[in-house]
């Protein structure tokens, strides 16, 4: 049986434009910078895959061109199915009560209002945020925004889920609750994208492994494999002197200068 493809990057660039604070400044005031260099890989549909790098490395710029928030500078993406991204207050207008969330999220989405009164009520029992539902969004905690995040998404029921962080804040019930349900889908064959910092739930939950480290992709495969080359490489990191992580990131920031 032919595995289908669900998400397809080749040849992915994503550069942002950073005010240059550095030597160059009199000479160049913006600096393009890439985010992601020469991306390529395939998932399949019904893979489970952990997201793996160092802070910076563009785990959540591959979250956003993931989840088609943002578009690349050069190369395809290809992506089959619906997709939504998971993370803290993405999505959410922080001005908007989490119930008129809900309502904007069902308008931009085109669905009709028995589907968004599904996904209100489903929303009410998963997150359990009461009587805050109707308050504005930026009254909630990171714990209380992850939570309305998370469980619109839930109710959304897409093809594609990206999970970028959002199970760091708040509390170990609802985290736990979360990844319960997590489970669940990925028993119904929805394909997860992980993106976490903690190794033994990503080699607990995930298949497959995807690092990127300095925006650039480094290794893809079996969890284990990706993950204890991951881990090794974050050992060498720890014995490196101040002086030399210092000198290492700044070589590293260089590469990703777009000349």
């Amino acid at each position: 049986m032919t595995k289908e493809i669900a998400v397809k990057f080749s040849h992915v660039d994503k550069i942002y434009k950073l005010n240059n604070t550095g030597k160059r400044s009199r000479f160049e005031k913006k600096l393009e910078f890439y985010a992601l260099k020469d991306v390529s890989f395939e998932i399949y549909k019904g893979s489970v895959v952990g997201v793996l790098g160092s802070n910076g490395s563009g785990k959540s710029t591959l979250s956003s061109l993931l989840a088609g928030i943002s578009i690349p500078d050069q190369g395809e993406i290809m992506i089959q199915g619906e997709q939504a991204l998971i993370a803290v207050q993405a999505g959410l207008n922080p001005q908007l009560t989490g119930y008129e969330n809900i309502l904007l999220k069902g308008a931009l989405l085109g669905l009709r209002k028995k589907r968004v009164a599904e996904i209100v009520q489903g929303v009410m029992d998963f997150a359990e945020l009461g009587d805050f539902l109707y308050q504005p969004v930026k009254k909630y905690s990171s714990g209380m925004k992850s939570r309305l995040g998370f469980s619109i998404n839930l109710c959304l029921n897409p093809e594609i889920f990206i999970v970028d962080e959002a199970l760091s804040v708040g509390d170990k019930g609802f985290a736990a609750k979360c990844m319960k349900r997590m489970n669940e889908l990925k028993l119904e064959g929805k394909t997860i994208f992980f993106v976490s910092h903690s190794i033994s739930q990503v080699r607990k939950f995930c298949d497959t492994g995807l690092w990127i480290e300095q925006g650039r992709f480094k290794q893809m495969g079996n969890i284990s494999e990706v993950a204890d080359a991951y881990e090794e490489f974050i050992d060498k990191q720890k014995d490196l002197t101040k002086e030399e992580i210092k000198i290492i990131r700044d070589q590293a920031f260089e590469t990703r200068i777009k000349k």
